[in-house]
């Protein structure tokens, strides 16, 4: 086991913690207090953030910021992993991987500047925070939920490299074949909630899998050290 597989291990653990961070802090505090999910009820989600400004601004901070460095570290790591088989493979991962990387993390970026400015306006009661949040809350959906199509493209790639070359155990990638395509799904209208479901709770399961499998350190294929 290299260093990068454990440290890999270990941010996949991490990438474990912030998603079930950002599922109870959602449930337990926000959709309580008015938060509304996907734009719903702009003037009922503003006044939820504001009344618990700090919080809120740690939960972003989490489920992007520190969520999405860990992502660049495990995607290094299995890339680096499905090398040994097969280069090619390895660095066609780790592509999708950083882009998903990139999408979260300026998500992230764009939620922090645009609470920054949208709160003292709404504290202020300016009505042009209503409208200057609505369109916060649009960037910060394309880029880091409102669809999946990148962790979906990246939970894909790495479940067919890691069929192919043996470097993943099959059931890390029959799962990741099954997130993946539940994270394309989101892209469709009308379908309801369950693909991007499936997507986020999925992805718990495979991260804390990952981690296993890294921290381990042992070959699918071949049962030797990796």
């Amino acid at each position: 086991m290299t260093d990068l597989h454990r440290a890999g291990g270990l941010a996949a653990l991490v990438c474990a913690a912030t998603y079930i961070f950002g599922f109870a802090f959602l449930f337990a505090v926000l959709l309580p207090a008015g938060f509304g999910i996907d734009g719903a009820e702009a003037e009922a989600t503003l006044a939820a953030i504001a009344g618990a400004r700090g919080a809120v601004t740690l939960w972003y901070f989490v489920i992007y910021v520190v969520n999405a460095l860990a992502l660049a570290i495990l995607a290094a790591a299995l890339a680096e992993r499905i090398a040994i088989a097969s280069p090619a493979l390895g660095r066609l991962t780790f592509g999708f991987g950083i882009v998903w990387t990139v999408l979260v993390l300026g998500a992230g970026m764009v939620m922090n500047v645009g609470l920054g400015r949208v709160l003292p306006l709404h504290e202020a009661g300016d009505p042009a925070a209503l409208e200057l949040w609505r369109v916060v809350d649009l960037v910060e959906n394309g880029l880091g939920g409102g669809n999946e199509i990148a962790g979906g493209a990246w939970a894909l790639a790495l479940g067919i490299a890691g069929l192919v070359t043996g470097r993943l155990p099959k059931a890390l990638c029959w799962g990741g074949l099954v997130i993946g395509a539940s994270g394309l799904l989101t892209v469709l209208p009308g379908i309801g909630e369950v693909p991007g479901a499936v997507f986020g709770l999925g992805y718990i399961v495979w991260f804390l899998g990952a981690g296993v499998v890294l921290l381990r350190g042992r070959s699918a294929r071949s049962g030797a050290p990796a």
